[in-house]
């Protein structure tokens, strides 16, 4: 009883001091998983802790149940209309931007560090991906509100991804042990299955997933639990048949999220618990499995190949890969900077070992040098580098509450008024609302008034509102307390409905339309211009800048207008 106690009393203690230093840490632009990393090996064999562990069954057990339920949080929060938008892309990127990262790093790591060329290529094929875990985490932590183009491509591509790098080290793998039965048809053939039986399965078993949690009449505390039980098993069944349970996962939690709309409030907050405890737990057991009195010797040959990675060959391999689709070099570079390294190549790096390849320590070394350099130089420069490449956009106010309603097209809102509010002194009754929105009240001071009784609306002070799911994200702007220099500065000095037509802005503003859109509106002109318009994205036509500021079903609602003249 005492040694499960001790085993009880050291794993909640690392976790404890993780979490701890991580919300510490993370105000200082230190990321979350770099902390427990750290913790990880201060309590292994060479720290302070002296903890011996070296079982990289349980470890690897542990490191694909934690990404299945990052995964299915993942897809639980990418919209659909976006999802349209970045799968050609994240797709290639995906599967040629794996191989064309992986064969260089892999060459480069072979001269470096003197290895085989094969054993290079293997450790290519290693931390040739990006991890899902890591952009998931690491794009929310940061507080950094990217355009949905960039953000979805970098977070699919992350999802779907680790078929075509598990193909690689497998092939690699072969090639080194079994020479004589190495078939690339054969691995060939299993990748197309992987793929296939992972995005078939993934949706049917996502629709099916959907329909349980709707008629399910469980408690919210067994929401999350149901549906991390059923993502998970979706994940094992597609793995058992041969397809990729990590791109099945994923496709579970997409369309479970855009089926069960608003009414997923709450589950989303518990599953945000369930991706944390996954990946802190991870990340803690393989900075327990790394011993750091064997970096030393690694260490400089491990970080030229981590330089190598992030300042050529992802930047390169991406803008290859996006050469054909319509992203502004500002986002290509961007996307090119954000290759997050994470837990998937540690847990491809336990593929060799678990297989008996000659130097798997030496590559597994390496491969967590690359990581542990990736989370903290990429994943600490997030906020900088949105600013830097011009792809994130102003902070949006998300509401503080929102209780689920018996309607699930209907949502309870909490919108406190800032300092700096450009609402602070406006009568509430003067406010129009969209379409179906109705105040409840204002909290102002722990006393809640109507309307009417409130009167001019004051600092502090915290609307309440019923409104439909979609009028959310235009609510969240109405209330924002972001500086106006800010906004204006993203969205220009004005802002026009997008049925204006364009010629009439157009003599307003004394320029001339084009004569292709002098019988346009804004929106027609602006998705005539740029057919996949997202939030956030800029079209410039007769010195006027048009901004993207609200997108409803593929339509430019309201338009943000700069003069470039």
């Amino acid at each position: 009883m005492d040694a499960v106690n001790q085993v009880l009393l050291a794993g909640a203690l690392v976790m404890f001091a993780g979490i701890l230093l991580g919300a510490v840490s993370s105000r200082q632009g230190i990321p979350f998983l770099v902390v427990f990393l750290v913790v990880g090996m201060l309590a292994g064999e060479d720290g302070i802790g002296g903890i011996q562990f070296g079982n990289y069954s349980t470890t690897f057990f542990v490191g694909n149940l934690a990404l299945a339920i990052i995964l299915l949080d993942g897809g639980l929060r990418t919209k659909l209309a976006t999802f349209r938008i970045a799968l050609r892309p994240s797709l290639v990127l995906a599967t040629a931007g794996v191989l064309l990262t992986a064969v260089p790093v892999g060459l480069f790591a072979a001269w470096v560090l003197g290895i085989d060329w094969r054993l290079g290529l293997l450790l290519g094929s290693i931390v040739g991906s990006t991890d899902a875990a890591a952009v998931f985490a690491l794009l929310r932590a940061s507080g950094t509100r990217l355009n949905e183009r960039v953000a979805n491509t970098l977070e699919i591509e992350s999802g779907v991804n680790d078929p075509m790098a598990i193909f690689l080290t497998t092939l690699m793998i072969q090639a080194l042990m079994m020479p004589e039965t190495f078939g690339l048809a054969d691995l060939l053939s299993q990748l197309a299955m992987q793929f296939g039986l992972g995005i078939v399965l993934g949706l049917l078993l996502g629709r099916v997933m959907a329909w349980i949690m709707k008629r399910a009449q469980v408690g919210e505390g067994l929401s999350a639990l149901l549906l991390c039980s059923g993502g998970v098993a979706a994940f094992a069944l597609v793995n058992l048949v041969g397809g990729s349970g990590f791109i099945a996962v994923y496709l579970v939690g997409l369309v479970v999220g855009n089926r069960i709309r608003r009414a997923g409030e709450n589950l989303l907050k518990a599953m945000d618990g369930m991706a944390w405890l996954a990946q802190s737990s991870m990340f803690l057991l393989m900075g327990l499995l790394v011993s750091p009195s064997e970096m030393p010797a690694i260490v400089v040959a491990a970080l030229l190949v981590s330089a190598f990675l992030m300042f050529v060959a992802r930047p390169a391999a991406v803008w290859l890969c996006l050469k054909p689709f319509a992203f502004a070099p500002r986002e290509v570079g961007f996307m090119g900077w954000m290759g997050l390294r994470g837990a998937v190549p540690i847990v491809l790096a336990m593929f060799p070992l678990l297989a008996g390849v000659p130097d798997a320590k030496l590559l597994f070394n390496v491969a967590f040098v690359v990581v542990l350099s990736s989370l903290v130089l990429q994943g600490a420069s997030v906020p900088l580098a949105a600013r830097r490449f011009g792809v994130g956009l102003p902070p949006r106010d998300e509401p503080q509450v929102r209780p689920t309603l018996s309607n699930d097209q209907l949502a309870v809102l909490e919108f406190p008024v800032g300092e700096r509010s450009s609402l602070a002194g406006v009568a509430l009754e003067s406010l129009i609302f969209p379409p179906g929105v109705r105040v409840v009240g204002v909290l102002r001071e722990s006393r809640l008034m109507d309307g009417a009784e409130a009167g001019a609306l004051q600092p502090q002070d915290v609307v309440m509102l019923v409104a439909p799911d979609h009028e959310v994200d235009r609510l969240s702007e109405m209330f924002t307390r972001v500086e106006a220099a800010v906004r204006r500065a993203a969205w220009g000095d004005f802002v026009l409905d997008g049925s204006a037509g364009f010629a009439d802005v157009c003599a307003a503003y004394g320029c001339e339309a084009p004569a292709d859109y002098a019988d346009k509106s804004l929106d027609e002109t602006m998705r005539s211009l740029a057919p996949r318009l997202v939030e956030g994205d800029e079209v410039r036509v007769a010195g006027l800048a048009l901004v993207a500021r609200e997108i409803a079903d593929g339509q430019v609602v309201k338009a943000g207008l700069k003069l470039v003249r």
